[in-house]
């Protein structure tokens, strides 16, 4: 096929890893949750290790894709970073997916109905950085000089995996279960916080729905943006100065219905809030 406009070569990759990004791509695009992914990339010899590299090279695919049409990568958010999820999933580690400018709610905005197709919503630290990450081991120094500021943030996150089936290798294939993401409206600077201590409590139409602290995120919000920053560069693909940094749930994730006001309050950080179009409502 020529290289045109909007198209990328995909003869780098191996057939699986295509095969599985279409799958996805076209979940996602016909609004229809797929079957689990993660038989089609784990090979008997390399195991596990093996299908989480394949199944990075499916986001990577489906990523270059999306940017070929003209959306915009702004940052990067950080999954599983619960001790409990990840004894859940069999892993060590959290994984990692981008975030585009159009996964952007505005603070109290609503998400439309249709918009996602099995969505739950997260409570989390946002940063925001200044200076770029270079350093393949970056340390809470690096990080804290590279922070310009922190956002308390939703982050809704959505699966095109059907039944939210999915081990580490389907979530990381589908972009981390990536949907969209929504940031409080007043930064407040690194300076004076300790985010390890910070406390959050998210509503869903006024009920508590979920609660926990900054040490319920690997430790801290601080140690998970840090394993990003390593994670990345080793990669070859650091973060950069202006980059957006969703750094890992605070509390359980809780699945959303048309019609659910969802309200985070952490503590130092502020509030926001997120809204979910009734049934009927198309506006």
């Amino acid at each position: 096929m020529p290289n045109v406009p909007g198209h990328v070569p995909q003869d780098a990759f191996p057939a699986a890893v295509v095969k599985v990004a279409d799958a996805l791509a076209d979940a996602a695009r016909r609004g229809t949750p797929c079957p689990p992914v993660r038989a089609l990339l784990v090979d008997g010899a390399d195991g596990a290790e093996g299908g989480i590299e394949a199944a990075y090279a499916v986001q990577r695919l489906n990523l270059r894709r999306e940017q070929a049409t003209g959306r915009r990568i702004v940052g990067r958010k950080i999954g599983l970073t619960s001790p409990a999820v990840q004894r859940q999933l069999g892993v060590d580690q959290p994984d990692f997916g981008a975030l585009f400018a159009d996964m952007a709610v505005p603070e109290g905005g609503e998400v439309p109905v249709g918009r996602l197709l099995q969505p739950k919503v997260e409570a989390e630290v946002a940063l925001v950085l200044g200076r770029d990450l270079p350093h393949r081991r970056c340390t809470v120094v690096d990080l804290l000089r590279a922070t310009d500021f922190a956002l308390p943030a939703l982050e809704i996150v959505d699966s095109r995996v059907r039944d939210w089936d999915i081990s580490i290798v389907d979530t990381v294939a589908d972009n981390a279960s990536s949907g969209l993401y929504v940031l409080g409206a007043s930064p407040v600077p690194l300076a004076g916080l300790n985010l390890r201590s910070v406390r959050m409590t998210m509503t869903r139409n006024g009920e508590t729905a979920s609660q926990g602290t900054g040490a319920d995120c690997l430790g801290s919000p601080l140690n998970a943006a840090v394993w990003l920053a390593s994670a990345l560069a080793e990669r070859g693909d650091p973060l950069r100065a202006g980059d957006l940094v969703l750094t890992g749930a605070l509390g359980p994730m809780v699945p959303a219905a048309p019609g659910d006001v969802f309200h985070a309050r952490i503590s130092d950080l502020g509030a926001v809030e997120v809204r979910f179009a009734a049934e009927g409502d198309h506006r």
